[in-house]
This record gives C-alpha cells, structure tokens and sequence, in this order.
C-alpha cells in the first residue's frame, strides 16, 4: 500500500525513542539526539542569506495582469529595513503592535520581516474575518484585545465593509494598492521608501530569544480566538527541530508554491520560515481548495515545479481531480518533487493511492509522502512522519528538543508538549493560559492519539481525533469522530471526499457526505463531464457506491459506535465564509453541523427523506 521500498525515503531523519511509562497510564515520549543549533532570532535567519545569495529568488507572487512579480533576497531585505525604519518612526513596540488584516502577499511578507528585524511583533489575523457576513465581531474583539499602533490591510476595496470596526481603533491605516483619492489613509509605498538608518541595525541587536515575535489567532471554531504568543525563540528553535527530519533542505533549499494563509501557524510558521531557515524560495499561490479559487492554484503549478508541496487533505484532493485528466499538469508537478507533506488532518489512504499511482506515472517511484501534527501553541512542529506508514493517520515521533506525554482523558490519550519550541501563554490572557498547561508544564492540546504498534512506539503515533469532538449515543456509548470519519472515506471510495458524523444523543450515527465529483463522474461516465453537482449525486450508481460503503463499514465489524446507518449526499461544498471549511482548507464539524442542522434533522426523519441512503 505505501511507498516503503523508496530509496528516497533514507534521505529523511527519524528519531530514536525514549519511553518512560508512568504508574498513571501516562507515557512520555522524547528523542535521544540533541536538537542543532538554531539563530538567536528570526531576522539573522533573512540577514544571511540577504548577505550571502543576494541575487536568488526569494519571493514572487502574481500581479494584477497575471505577470509575477519577483523579489531577490538582495531586494527583499533593503525594503525590509525601509519597513522596518517606518515601524521604528512610529514609536511601534510590545505595547504598540501591528495588525495584519490581509491574505498573502509581497506586501505582508515585507511588513512581516520589517516587524521581525526591528523587535516589533505583528499580529496576521484571518482576511475571513475582514469580509461581509461574519458580522466583524472577531475582528472587534482581536482588535480590543491587541490593542494595536498601526493596522494594515492589503486592499481598499476588499475589506469596505470592516472599514468601520478597523477605524474604531483610532490609529493609522496603512493599505497596499490603489487608493481612491483623498482616502485618510498611508499607502504601503510610504514604508518601503523610508530611508533607513543605524536605528535599524541597532534595533535588530536588541531583540533577543525571548522577545515577542508575532501573535498567532486560534481558529475561534468553538469559542473566540485567543493569541498565542510566538517569541523568536519558539519560532528559531523549531526550524530546528523540523530541519532534523528534512536535513537534505539544507543541500537543495526549498522551492514552495503555497496558498496556505500566513495568519496560520502551518504556514505562517512552519513554511514562512522553512523558507527562511534555508534560503529558499516562495511562490506566493493566490487560489485556494475551492471551487472557483482551485483554477488559480492550478494556473501557478503549471509554470511553477515545487521541491516540495505542502497542503492539507481537502487541497489535495481538488488538485488531483486536475493532475488525473492533464498529462502536462501532472508532469510538471512532479518533475522537482522532493516530498509531498500533509497536515491539519488525516488524508485519506484513496487520496494517498491516487497520489503514488500518479507520481509513479512521472517518476517511476513514488513521492515520500510525510506527515506532522502540532498546534499554533507549538510553533507549530511537534511531531513529523519522516517514514513510510500504512495508517493514513500517523503522524510520527516527536523531534529532537521537544518532550510528548500521552495522558489518559476518559478512554482516549491526549497528547501533551512540552518544550523551547511551546508558547509561554496567550496574549492578554491569563486565565486562558493557566488552563492550557498540566502541572508539569506541559501543553494541552486537545488532541488524542494511540500508538501505531504499542509494542514498538518507533512506528509512530496515529492521530485519534479531537476529544471534544466525540458524542455519546442515546445508548451512551462513546463515538470517537476522527476515526469514523477516516474509516468512512475509505469504506465509501470513490464517491466520498469528505463527511461530518452525526449521531449525538441519538440511536444511531448518521453521515453528512460532501462527495468526490472525480470519484462520482468516474461511477457515471454515461453523463457529460460538466454534469452539475445535483445531477450527480441523484444518479443510482453513485447512491448505490455510498450504500455499499455503508455496508462495508458495517461488515468491518465492531460495535454500533463504529458504523453509520444512514447518509445523506450534499450537493452545496462547504464554504469559507460560513466557517465550514477552516483558513487551512479542512471541515470544520461543529460549523457544519450548526449551518446545517435541518440535513441532520432530514437524516433521522421519520417517515424517512426521499433522498435518504439508510442499511437494512
């Protein structure tokens, strides 16, 4: 099934385990080899290679006319300091921060390495945030709480409706691109043409390991966000600790084409500064995992080849319905591949069997497919798969540097952290804080895993849901969520890409199916290949694949809290405005279950839906 006779594979580093098992049921889990040594702060990591390759690529992103726009190092880092002069003009600093209220771009990367060199720390908050429907009331409420000097936003037009709750603030506004006339506002521009002084490079040898870098937001899908503080140790330490599984990054620095946003820690964090630690380069993907926006991802993979790509499962598999019908498409992809990363939730082992079969096409081997698992507390590398696995699941051995306890929750394990790499707290908010950490200072993330092989801990951890994601029947038996819904994807191949567990309090677990529209042509080739979405999902073929999906999950055995009975086909995808499908691109349950509660109604009416797929 997986990819273990590549040679590619011993490229990678994998860590040797020291288990302690305690009398409690805990187990604590740390590598043996020492963690390397890592920049003191982030900007040393942009000032070396501003030094050194001056005239390689560091970042480029689309303009206006489809064009790119391309940076250097060399470029790049005398507008930093411009930036970085203007912040320090402003009198910025820990008390004075920078609002970033703006998707990726030139602009933001500039403002953002200004903000790292001269010690002022920026918070880049979710652009959703900023646009109509979401009522701005999480942009009110991180506004109160950053209390910022200067907030910035990368276009005019774009956050109209967010123009009032941002100028509440009362402090200046500074916008990247065209500008009406007489708009009270500083245009972009005015920062990068700052001349800079000595100010700058004294500034930067100020910040030290513990200074405050940036404020990272928590997706807010179950409360409000809270800020977790990011210090340029944190952030330093753990480019470390990812670069002990990836050392061939320092060989052949990275070429990424991302659209994963900045105001989250998968790529604010890990592929940010990725690219930084080893002097790569960042194609700046303006689309993104949906329908509409996937196009523009596409456009950019036909001009850019990547050495490594890096998404989250619902990205991959738009992408692959692409790369499976464009020869072209998919030679280019693969041509400079040097792994494939998945994180933010387990992928599906159909969409990593459709990966292989494709790269073997190209290659004739497969791609390394790696995984991790962390948190915006955890910087956010806490665990990485730098080997092969046959659970779609597993998310690998803790790094170097960082120390795991798996503490028994109920019937499950919460995986805890502890470590240089782990926040010292959320930004303002001490009650918040306290909760967040065990008595031995390790952080609480939430999460549940068991091990892979628990004889043989080597073989990594699987990830096992969330634990507040979990219900109980009406039975009171315990549904774990996380793992019914993998084994539902795989048991309902092809026709599932997705599905939301329901069941709570109820007799039986019901499934909320967002369909494979590749998988659902394939079950229907009597039908035109732009069939509407609705069309497909009323077709008996695909009915029936969902039905025997149903009936394989049941065949698989076990007890009624690991099967579904009923499903129903959703013809609507989930959307990003209604918080369905988080800035990462993976389904958000509990909104999905709110925005859709009359579909969980319909699941369990009674007389049953028309539409209704149910077991005998």
């Amino acid at each position: 099934m997986n990819d273990a006779a590549s040679p590619a594979w011993a490229r990678f580093g994998v860590p040797t385990m020291a288990v302690e098992r305690r009398a409690d049921g805990a187990t604590l889990l740390r590598a043996t080899e020492p963690i390397g040594t890592c920049a003191a702060r982030v900007g040393d990591m942009f000032a070396r290679w501003v030094r050194e390759i001056p005239d390689r690529l560091y970042l480029a992103a689309r303009q206006p006319d489809a064009s790119w726009l391309r940076l250097t190092y060399g470029e790049a880092g005398r507008l930093a300091r411009a930036v970085g002069q203007a912040l320090l003009d402003r009198h910025l600093g820990p008390d004075k921060p920078v609002l970033i209220v703006a998707e990726n771009g030139i602009d933001h990367a500039l403002l953002a390495l200004g903000c790292l060199m001269v010690g002022v720390p920026f918070a880049p908050i979710s652009a959703a945030y900023a646009r109509p429907g979401q009522g701005f009331t999480k942009i009110k409420y991180i506004l109160d709480l950053v209390r910022p000097g200067l907030i910035f936003v990368d276009s005019w037009a774009r956050y109209a409706g967010a123009r009032g709750a941002l100028d509440a603030a009362n402090v200046e506004t500074v916008v990247a691109g065209e500008l009406p006339a007489g708009s009270n506002v500083t245009p972009f521009q005015a920062l990068t043409r700052t001349a800079a002084t000595p100010a700058v490079d004294a500034a930067a040898a100020a910040v030290g390991p513990g200074t405050l870098a940036k404020v990272l937001f928590t997706s807010g899908s179950t409360d409000m966000p809270k800020g977790v503080i990011n210090t340029h140790r944190m952030i330093c330490i753990n480019q470390e600790m990812m670069r002990f599984g990836l050392p061939f990054l320092a060989e052949r620095p990275p070429v990424l084409c991302d659209w994963l946003p900045w105001s989250h820690t998968f790529a604010g964090n890990h592929n940010f500064h990725m690219i930084l630690r080893h002097g790569g380069t960042y194609y700046i993907d303006e689309g993104k995992p949906v329908p509409g926006l996937i196009e523009k991802t596409v456009a950019n993979l036909r001009e850019v080849s990547p050495t490594a790509y890096l998404n989250v499962p619902r990205g991959y598999a738009l992408l692959l319905d692409h790369l499976e019908r464009d020869a072209a498409l998919r030679d280019h992809f693969f041509a400079e591949l040097d792994f494939i990363h998945y994180a933010g939730a387990a992928m599906a082992e159909t969409l990593q069997a459709r990966v292989r079969h494709l790269a073997r096409q190209v290659k004739g081997e497969p791609v390394p497919l790696v995984s991790a698992w962390g948190a915006t507390e955890t910087a956010p590398h806490a665990t990485g798969r730098h080997f092969p696995s046959d659970h779609p699941s597993n998310i690998g051995l803790s790094p170097p540097g960082c120390e795991i306890k798996l503490a028994p929750v109920g019937d499950k394990l919460e995986i805890r952290v502890r470590g240089p790499h782990v926040t010292p707290g959320y930004w303002r908010q001490p009650d918040a804080t306290r909760a967040a950490f065990d008595e031995e200072g390790f952080y609480r993330s939430g999460d549940a895993v068991t091990f892979a092989d628990p004889a043989d801990p080597s073989q990594g951890l699987l990830f096992d849901g969330r634990i507040v994601e979990n219900f109980k029947l009406s039975s009171g038996t315990w549904v774990h969520v996380g793992t019914l819904r993998l084994a539902a994807i795989a048991a309902g191949a092809p026709a599932i890409e997705d599905c939301v567990v329901t069941g709570h309090d109820r007799d039986e677990i019901g499934l909320l199916i967002f369909p494979s529209l590749a998988g659902c042509r394939a079950l229907c080739p009597h039908l035109p290949a732009d069939a509407a979405t609705r069309k497909l999902v009323a077709e008996p073929q695909v009915r029936q694949a969902v039905r025997q999906g149903l009936e394989r999950l049941r065949a698989a055995g076990g007890a009624s809290s690991m099967y579904a009975t009923r499903a129903l086909l959703l013809a609507e995808p989930p959307t990003i405005d209604a918080n369905e499908i988080t800035d990462k691109g993976y389904l958000n349950q509990r909104a999905v279950l709110s925005n859709r509660a009359a579909w969980v109604e319909r699941l369990y009416a009674d007389p049953p839906d028309p539409d209704l797929i149910q077991l005998a």
